[in-house]
């Protein structure tokens, strides 16, 4: 149903959304096509589209199938049930969380933030946790999403201590959302006595795992190879599930990012040309934004804003960026870091608050999933500073 505005006169104007859709297009299309001329303009986004699809997507989709092989081996081998015995006595100083929580951290890892999902439909998990934590399992999902393929991402690019110490800022990040969330739903929803994880809670905790983690029967051949290749089968699937966003939201930044590719021609309609928009913004920001992440070139801002709605398109810019100079160290550090706390959160937080049954606390998960975001960077940067990596 189309919304309806009504004037002073009283009249109505209706498909008013319509209307605003219309005239959002014609001014984006109109800025650029002014700029670049309709024929570049069209030329450009197709081929920039392209050569994101084919230098880009199957490069992330390769990483993704061999990271979904060795999370998949992971669970099937005991890593998982390990590393949550290991680091679940941390939750609860760091995040205020029940230890069972960390599984929550080591799935998303892993794969993508709707794993969250699985873990919050088991009742015997959910009772670990008071009420007002419940929907701070969307904030701490969201923040380690895709981490695995965004660190192995950047390591491929020969970044690994900066991608590591892109992996602690997303942790302060992480903390830092969570513990804002959990204190904004502590006053909206009501106080239940605290649950703890003793007696039979570590009985419980053993159940859960082994509910959660499931195992395949067979030799340990068999075993290895039936969870290589379905890990590999759900790389693939992520991979297809980012094309979307890659083409979409990354073709609109390349186009608002860049320049001509030689500025004595003009424009030829090449791909990844476009009318340098988002750099006079981040010229506007550098007061803010250069003490906060260290960044040396405004088109740097173009990362973390593409991150908000997927953070495979965010990954999809950085070839180019380091192509062209505009990135270094410090700003792979701090890519990580936003990336894997936002990780395309804008895109997954309402569908993921509904299935926890808190869709009323949208608005205060992403605030403070911002806020988060913001520290991770922050963090990373201030670690590369103290480092002495910049």
């Amino acid at each position: 149903m189309h919304k309806v505005f009504s004037g002073k006169n009283g009249k109505t104007i209706p498909y008013l959304d319509t209307v605003i859709f219309l005239v959002i297009i014609s001014l984006f299309f109109g800025y650029l096509g002014a700029r670049m001329g309709i024929s570049n303009m069209f030329s450009t986004i197709m081929a920039t589209a392209y050569q994101l699809l084919i230098d880009t997507v199957f490069y992330i989709m390769a990483i993704a199938v061999l990271t979904g092989a060795f999370g998949k081996l992971a669970t099937e081998f005991g890593l998982v049930k390990l590393l949550n015995k290991i680091f679940s006595p941390l939750m609860k100083p760091l995040f205020n969380m029940p230890g069972v929580a960390f599984l929550g951290i080591i799935t998303t890892y892993l794969s993508d933030n709707p794993a969250i999902i699985s873990l919050s439909k088991d009742d015997d998990f959910l009772s670990y946790f008071k009420k007002h934590q419940v929907p701070c399992l969307c904030n701490l999902g969201t923040a380690f999403g895709m981490g695995l393929i965004v660190t192995t991402f950047m390591t491929s690019k020969g970044y690994f201590k900066e991608a590591l110490i892109g992996n602690i800022g997303a942790i302060i990040g992480s903390i830092v959302s969570v513990r804002i969330m959990a204190y904004r739903t502590k006053k909206v929803l009501p106080e239940e006595s605290e649950k703890t994880e003793k007696g039979m809670g570590n009985k419980r905790n053993k159940d859960i795992e082994d509910n959660i983690i499931e195992h395949t029967e067979g030799s340990f051949f068999e075993r290895f190879l039936t969870a290589f290749l379905e890990g590999g089968k759900l790389g693939v699937d992520i991979g297809l599930s980012i094309i979307p966003g890659v083409l979409v939201i990354c073709t609109v930044i390349m186009l608002l990012t860049f320049g001509p590719i030689d500025p004595s021609v003009g424009y030829q309609g090449k791909a990844y040309e476009g009318v340098q928009l988002l750099p006079k913004i981040g010229e506007w920001l550098s007061p803010i934004i250069k003490p906060l992440f260290g960044f040396k070139n405004p088109e740097a801002i173009a990362f973390p804003i593409t991150a908000l709605g997927a953070v495979g398109a965010a990954l999809s810019l950085v070839p180019k960026f380091l192509e062209s100079g505009v990135i270094g160290p410090n700003e792979i550090a701090v890519f990580t870091a936003m990336g894997m706390c936002w990780s395309g959160f804008l895109s997954t937080h309402v569908a993921m608050l509904d299935a926890l049954g808190h869709r009323k606390l949208i608005s205060k998960a992403i605030t403070s999933h911002v806020i988060g975001g913001i520290a991770a960077g922050i963090s990373a940067h201030l670690l590369i500073l103290l480092l002495g990596l910049a």
